[in-house]
């Protein structure tokens, strides 16, 4: 329980001071590069509060500087923040509309450059959103996306959705594929409770979105799924 309230609280004061950080650079830094920056320094602090190892491969596969749609499996909530520390690209997550709204937090996620996906709204809402995401990626952008939705809850890969897909095939930007083992045992999708522990990355090599057409999307989805769940299950072993 003393860890849990010293990691919460590490977390929410970072949160706050970053934060306001993130808004005060914003008027200077439209594109959200320090807003980037202060995210990392964010995962990087509730890595250390709760004494989490990170051991991450592969990064030599990514060549140049992108732009790339990161996907990667969703295990449990410190996901986020390994990801913004130990991936060392600058990049934006795509984010339910609903969120912005949140007070503060969905202010400093605006002010970073993050990017809105409106799931809840009519059809043509959607696909204006995703047309807008592709023209920022094609444009320079990096995109994080977690392809099966919302965290595991049971600890195995669920089935990817279509939206990251057919964003990458309008983008036509290559994607990577990252596994992620270990941080469902810090923190699975039903609890708060902190635990320490390792957290292992593995990065495969870039899949292609070019020779792909949206009647391809299945192929393609199954091809990254695939990269991800033998990686998943190398690492989980390790």
């Amino acid at each position: 329980m003393i860890r849990t309230i010293f990691v919460w609280s590490s977390i929410v004061i970072a949160t706050l001071v970053l934060g306001v950080l993130t808004l005060l650079s914003y008027p200077l830094d439209r594109k959200g590069r320090v807003g980037h920056y202060c995210a990392r320094f964010w995962g990087r602090i509730a890595l250390l509060a709760n004494r989490v190892k990170v051991k991450v491969e592969g990064l030599e596969n990514i060549k140049g500087k992108g732009p790339f749609i990161f996907m990667s499996n969703h295990q449990g909530s410190y996901d986020i923040f390994v990801l913004l520390g130990h991936l060392p690209f600058q990049f934006k997550w795509l984010v339910k509309k609903e969120l912005f709204s949140i007070p503060f937090f969905g202010w400093a996620m605006s002010a970073a450059g993050y990017i809105s996906i409106d799931r809840q709204g009519t059809r043509e809402a959607t696909v204006e959103s995703m047309n807008k995401a592709a023209q920022k990626i094609r444009e320079g952008m990096s995109v994080v996306i977690f392809p099966e939705g919302s965290r595991s809850p049971d600890g195995s890969i669920q089935l990817f959705k279509k939206g990251g897909f057919i964003l990458a095939m309008k983008s036509k930007v290559p994607i990577i594929p990252i596994s992620l083992a270990g941080s469902r045992e810090i923190m699975s999708k039903d609890r708060l409770t902190a635990s320490s522990g390792e957290i292992r990355i593995k990065i495969g090599d870039p899949i292609e979105t070019e020779p792909y057409s949206v009647k391809d999307r299945p192929v393609l989805m199954e091809k990254v799924s695939e990269t991800i769940s033998k990686n998943f299950e190398l690492i989980s072993k390790g």
